[in-house]
């Protein structure tokens, strides 16, 4: 093949293409090879990161600890619904939640108190965790935080101390709650 100079030489060689970001909707350039490789495309590894986040298909975003306590208060309060780990109370997740009793649970561990993945995380943290207090607050729900980062890993009878927490909380809170029927 001939080309008229250099530069058409170059053009015709570039095995690049315009893509869009799956997660933000970007348009980006690619190279070829690089497209073929994954099914998705992203501008950045931050948004390929949200978006495998958002798209989890295997693997668990709970702990050990929250597991187990799910299992324990499904076997204690059979009666009561119990939301793990939703979104739909205030658009935010919380790790417990019991609708009838208006009360929130978060098991906060270390990752809420010390920069383990730097500060600009620690605070992420902590100001998404104010977020939750302020829309618990607004629409009446009752937040309850339980530091658990003296949890370094998983034993019953640690989790034990914060089962008995929890069911301290929720039995008040059923008890307040028969007393105004």
């Amino acid at each position: 093949m001939q080309f008229c100079s250099k530069e058409c030489h170059w053009l015709a060689q570039d095995k690049r293409q315009e893509v869009v970001c799956a997660n933000c909707g970007t348009t980006f350039i690619k190279q070829l090879a690089q497209i073929r490789q994954t099914k998705n495309n992203f501008c950045s590894r931050s948004c390929s990161a949200t978006y495998s986040n958002k798209h989890k298909t295997k693997g668990n975003r709970r702990s050990k600890l929250e597991i187990w306590l799910e299992s324990q208060l499904s076997v204690l309060y059979p009666a009561l619904d119990i939301h793990y780990n939703r979104k739909d109370a205030i658009d935010a997740e919380l790790d417990i939640y019991i609708p009838s009793i208006t009360l929130a649970i978060e098991l906060n561990g270390i990752f809420h108190y010390e920069p383990i993945y730097g500060k600009n995380k620690l605070l992420q943290i902590q100001n998404n965790d104010k977020r939750k207090f302020q829309a618990c607050l607004e629409i009446g729900i009752e937040l309850c935080w339980i530091d658990t980062s003296s949890l370094t890993y998983f034993k019953v009878n640690k989790a034990q101390n914060y089962l008995q927490i929890i069911t301290q909380i929720i039995d008040s809170k059923l008890n307040l709650s028969e007393l105004k029927i």
